[in-house]
């Protein structure tokens, strides 16, 4: 029986090191780097669809207009990554797996998160988590096992993803995949190098 799914996307962040704009407003291809990574999410398919909101909730609401996706606003976001985590997973307390995705990846697509939950389905028993991988290095997203890994995901404190636990478990399935898991957008010279390239 297939297990469900949903999908996280953190965008919450205040995105210090892009400057005084919101980072996630950021035009790339004329789309906002967030509009990249929602549509993706929603083109999967894969199930609900959870955006999490913090810093510049309002912009960040009226750039994903149109798209099947809820908001969550996160009060706590200035707290760091892990309470948007936190969020976006209490968002879907019925699913068995979630995929974790960053609103400033804008090369990721559906193909990327059809791939993680298609070796998730496979699995049995499901493994803790799904990680693309890029010449040896761990990128995102990741699917996060909700069973598995729920408890430690609720202890998460700190500007941390889920990071510090996957590194400590032995139950995780790499997966190779292109240069997109590996490549995020954290300054304007990140986003205009994007576009020129």
């Amino acid at each position: 029986m297939p297990k469900t799914i949903g999908i996280v996307l953190l965008a919450a962040g205040q995105g210090t090191r892009f400057g005084v704009a919101p980072k996630m407003l950021g035009l790339l291809d004329g789309k906002p780097l967030v509009r990249h990574a929602a549509e993706a999410a929603v083109a999967a398919a894969c199930g609900s669809i959870a955006v999490v909101l913090g810093a510049h909730a309002v912009a960040v609401r009226e750039a994903l207009s149109g798209l099947d996706v809820r908001f969550v606003d996160n009060p706590a976001y200035a707290e760091g990554l892990s309470s948007s985590l936190r969020c976006g997973m209490d968002a879907l307390p019925d699913v068995a797996g979630a995929i974790v995705m960053l609103g400033d990846m804008p090369r990721i697509r559906a193909m990327h998160l059809r791939s993680l939950v298609e070796v998730f389905q496979a699995r049995d028993p499901a493994p803790a988590a799904i990680v693309p991988i890029h010449r040896g290095l761990r990128g995102n997203p990741v699917l996060l096992n909700r069973h598995l890994l729920g408890r430690d995901l609720a202890a998460l404190t700190g500007d941390h993803g889920a990071g510090r636990i996957l590194a400590a478990r032995q139950d995780i399935v790499e997966l190779e995949m292109d240069a997109a898991v590996a490549f995020d957008i954290d300054t304007r010279a990140a986003l205009m190098d994007a576009a020129r390239g």
